[in-house]
């Protein structure tokens, strides 16, 4: 079942996060002190943030400990761990492209007021992860991690929820790993770009450029101009801020510039190969991705409404 939200839920650009629910909806925030303060490992730049809902799902961000073939010591992989686990199937939160956990600041507290054993998880080589010793940011090095993180930590079969390039993340981690995928959802999907195309031909110097330009505070309220409506500038550049804390850590260039010239997602011929239900979520008035490929993203036999979720 197709859903067109209207345009403030929309999610379709890479940096964009999920807004909640109409904004009167009742949230409960834990009312922490400073003493408790963020952890460490974030940018010191964390603290300019005024987001309060930002403030309090930074304050739960964790490392954890994942272990992969392709390094030589376990990654402290960061993530929001749930607050609470039940025997049902957890709903696991990745995010889009060159983003973090912090995209989910106001649907995270919202899944857990509803019940939901919930994780907000950083895809490797974004988010807040500790790559001092930089692995590699390929697909397939994404999609082991990932999994590698599912089975130490999460164990059971996930509803697995992917924006923008997140969908493509979470298509292509599906169609590899079933068993640990009950359901998807994908909003704003962007599947159906070839990977990163010329700029996986890129020289190295111009890549470094390139990505320079991506963390870039005009850039990154361009992008929530495209996104949003009605906002005002003080907010725009707070959530720009919020957007960007993760392009402030040493190996973020590096990680990003890898990722790009490996060539990135294509997971255009995957589609048909996914075997699980699937809901699929867009913006009326989407701006950077057409909903009308909405319609194409996965065959009419596996998508569901909410109610099924």
């Amino acid at each position: 079942m197709l859903l067109l939200f209207p345009p403030l839920s929309q999610l379709a650009s890479q940096t964009r996060l999920p807004l909640p629910f109409p904004v009167k909806a009742k949230v409960k925030l834990k009312v922490v002190s400073e003493a408790d303060a963020f952890p460490s490992f974030l940018p010191k730049e964390v603290h300019r943030i005024k987001d309060p809902f930002a403030r309090n799902l930074a304050m739960r961000i964790h490392r954890l400990p994942v272990s992969v073939r392709f390094s030589e010591n376990p990654i402290m992989s960061s993530c929001v761990k749930p607050s609470m686990q039940n025997t049902a199937n957890p709903v696991v939160l990745l995010h889009g492209f060159d983003s973090s956990c912090l995209e989910w600041r106001y649907t995270y507290p919202l899944l857990e007021e509803a019940g939901f054993e919930t994780w907000a998880v950083d895809i490797l080589g974004w988010g807040f992860s500790d790559l001092e010793k930089l692995p590699s940011c390929d697909v397939v090095s994404k999609r082991d991690h990932f999994y590698q993180f599912w089975k130490s930590h999460i164990k059971k079969a996930m509803i697995l929820v992917g924006p923008s390039l997140g969908s493509a993340v979470a298509i292509d981690f599906a169609v590899n790993y079933p068993e640990a995928v009950e359901k998807l959802v994908l909003i704003d999907a962007s599947v159906y770009a070839e990977g990163t195309g010329n700029l996986a031909t890129l020289p190295r110097a111009a890549a470094y450029a390139g990505v320079y330009v991506l963390k870039s505070i005009p850039l990154r309220l361009y992008a929530n101009y495209l996104s949003f409506t009605s906002l005002t500038f003080s907010t725009s550049l707070d959530w720009t801020n919020i957007g960007r804390l993760h392009c402030l850590l040493p190996w973020w260039e590096d990680a990003t510039v890898d990722f790009m010239t490996s060539g990135g997602y294509n997971v255009a011929s995957q589609i048909e190969k996914v075997k699980q239900k699937t809901l699929i979520i867009w913006g009326e008035n989407d701006r950077i991705i057409s909903n009308k490929l909405a319609v194409e993203t996965i065959l009419p036999a596996n998508t569901m409404s909410a109610v099924d979720l």
